[in-house]
């Protein structure tokens, strides 16, 4: 099904939609720049603004603008307020509620890794907690020959890794008991875990030298967004015995990371606001 709109005032423009294989409603053409061009507006023009604020802004039909506004607020990126004005409260990319767009974290977090896996020439992996389990989305690996390396497309536990302990050192107390719970852990297992939670809590960091991989190691720091939630962790991973040899460099290089990463997340979100 297509569906073309025209205003009768702007007989030169067209927005052109059609039906997805989903049921949803897909800009093609010409209304792809006019959705990115919207953005970019809103982005330049942090205030609330009316239906007929942009449709003038951007030249656009009302039916056209009301289309787009919708598919904003549909996706997170628009809110639209009480009185009917509409507000940008993210961009592209930027992690917010329960959608989860990782590829912006690894666009920020990658530069900055690539230069820990330097420092340290150890492996640099960017983790994430889903479902109670760490996902790793990249890997780095060092110019060296001796190398640790993993499987990146399976999970783990994520009390048995690095990574895993500062995001739920991020989590409140009901959430980790109820972690521990769903991992089914015994009562000696979930006191362990609770108390390397608690040391991650302290220090800001969690140093492993007992990887899932036997003779691997292990340290992460928690990436946080604007507001401060933890929402991936930067991990630093290696031999078992370089890793405890040189473990000041290793929490150095991951707690310098994802602070840096933290902030290039936080000057992204500003420009929304």
């Amino acid at each position: 099904m297509l569906v073309i709109i025209q205003h009768t005032n702007c007989v030169h423009y067209a927005e052109r939609y059609s039906l997805n294989g989903y049921g949803e409603v897909a800009v093609s053409g010409r209304g792809v720049e006019r959705i990115l061009d919207l953005i970019e507006w809103f982005a330049a023009h942090p205030a609330p603004a009316a239906l007929a604020h942009v449709s003038k802004a951007l030249d656009l039909p009302k039916s056209s603008a009301l289309m787009m506004l919708r598919s904003l607020v549909d996706r997170g990126y628009v809110q639209r307020l009480e009185n009917g004005n509409y507000v940008l409260v993210r961009l592209p990319g930027d992690v917010s509620g329960s959608r989860r767009p990782w590829g912006a974290i690894l666009a920020l977090a990658t530069p900055h890794l690539e230069a820990a896996v330097a420092a340290t020439e150890e492996s640099g992996f960017v983790a994430v907690l889903e479902g109670g389990q760490i996902r790793y989305l990249n890997k780095i690996l060092p110019a060296r020959e001796i190398r640790y390396d993993r499987d990146i497309s399976r999970t783990r536990p994520a009390h048995r890794v690095a990574s895993g302990i500062v995001l739920l050192a991020a989590e409140s107390e009901s959430a980790l008991n109820a972690y521990c719970l769903d991992a089914a852990l015994s009562d000696a297992e979930a006191a362990e875990v609770r108390r390397v939670v608690g040391l991650a809590r302290r220090d800001g960091f969690c140093l492993n030298l007992k990887g899932v991989v036997e003779g691997a190691a292990g340290v992460a720091a928690a990436i946080l967004d604007a507001q401060g939630r933890a929402v991936a962790a930067i991990n630093i991973s290696g031999p078992q015995a370089r890793i405890a040899e040189h473990s000041d460099r290793a929490t150095q290089a991951v707690l310098e990371t994802a602070r840096a990463v933290s902030e290039d997340i936080g000057r992204r979100a500003s420009r929304t606001m």
